[in-house]
């Protein structure tokens, strides 16, 4: 087992004891790699025209090869002022945060949210689940279909 950094020291009988308690399995950060960046990546997905509406998220997916998922947020300004759009962005980057590793596949996903009264997380977590396991059927059936022909 991979033990990481944290560490504990115990007294115990008088003595003390070093405790090394075991990595996380899963890693719940959202880091520069789960992230598309620039034009090219986002125009990418666009031009892959695989898409789910699920609630007030528009959600266009693109298979990767890069081992896990990647996120890129599309706000406008009609969704609300500075602040709300920053909420909503927070929210979908927190259930993307929280839920990634129980999607099927590695897809690259860009998120258009569409202008709405700010929700809970968890429906955010629920519309974006959705979408994605849309996203992920719709390129089984392109696989199919491609080794097919």
């Amino acid at each position: 087992m991979d033990f990481g950094r944290l560490k504990a020291n115990i007294i115990f009988n008088g003595e003390s004891v070093s405790i090394r308690y075991p990595k996380s399995p899963i890693r719940n950060h959202f880091r520069h790699a789960d992230r598309l960046h620039g034009r090219k990546a986002f125009s990418a997905v666009y031009d892959a025209k695989a898409r789910k509406a699920s609630g007030p998220l528009l959600v266009f997916t693109k298979a990767n090869d890069a081992g896990r998922h990647r996120l890129g947020l599309s706000v406008s300004r009609r969704v609300g002022r500075a602040v709300v759009r920053s909420r909503v962005k927070r929210m979908v980057r927190e259930a993307f945060r929280l839920h990634r590793h129980g999607w099927p596949g590695n897809y690259d996903l860009v998120v258009v949210v569409r202008p709405h009264e700010p929700m809970a997380l968890e429906d955010y977590v629920r519309h974006l689940t959705e979408a994605v396991a849309a996203g992920h059927r719709l390129w089984a059936r392109r696989a199919t279909r491609k080794d097919e022909a």
